[in-house]
């Protein structure tokens, strides 16, 4: 797991107080990887495909470039947006290519056709409720694992103003910081033709927790 921390020095500071380990990092990566194959599987029988994952990388950015990051994905990319809710607090942002619309509208709804904005009416409805499935699998996995009382919230589509969207959350939420914790991990099918960006971020207090919770298992063992 790769993880490279923002230049400035409040969150280097943050980030060296967490104190976080070789281990509790491997531990953190395979926990995610579970959840993240659960996801895979729950994508597979939509898109009537193999879907193979790439192993999540995650980052300590600041809120400033996680919008920059997301700006540049807007560009070409449908962004659908589910927030974490409960003992832990998050959201996932699931990035659909053309090609990726494309795929699903003529495997789903049976349309042909190239990709064009804005999206048909079906074609949202179709995107969210692949969302739903989809951070469902991973959030229900999450919460058997790490035993905490956990849900995604109903999906929506930022329709281009995402930004906006998750600054709401990072400036009104007093549970989160303007510290993310960023996954990006892609599902890809058999012939590499589509992939699917999955952003995870949490805020640093869940972070926090998610820490906690890795170190009692370890303290019972």
């Amino acid at each position: 797991m790769a993880i490279s921390l923002n230049q400035q020095a409040d969150n280097t500071n943050f980030f060296m107080e967490l104190q976080v380990s070789d281990l509790e990092k491997d531990i953190i990566k395979e926990i995610l990887n579970i959840g993240l194959a659960r996801a895979a599987d729950s994508f597979a029988t939509i898109a009537k495909d193999k879907v193979y994952m790439k192993v999540p990388d995650m980052e300590l950015i600041s809120a400033q470039d996680l919008f920059a990051l997301i700006g540049d994905y807007e560009k070409t990319h449908e962004i659908i947006q589910s927030d974490i809710k409960g003992d832990l607090n998050g959201t996932t942002l699931m990035l659909f290519s053309g090609n990726h619309v494309e795929m699903l509208s003529r495997v789903c709804l049976n349309l042909s056709g190239a990709y064009q904005k804005p999206l048909t009416p079906m074609q949202e409805s179709l995107l969210l409720e692949i969302s739903n499935i989809i951070t469902g699998a991973f959030v229900t996995q999450l919460a058997n694992i790490l035993k905490s009382d956990i849900y995604g919230s109903p999906p929506i589509y930022p329709h281009g103003n995402i930004a906006e969207s998750l600054k709401h959350i990072l400036d009104y939420n007093p549970l989160f910081q303007p510290i993310i914790f960023t996954v990006l991990t892609h599902f890809t099918n058999h012939d590499g033709r589509v992939e699917l960006p999955l952003f995870l971020f949490f805020d640093t207090a869940t972070f926090g927790k998610i820490l906690e919770i890795i170190r009692s298992y370890k303290f019972d063992e």
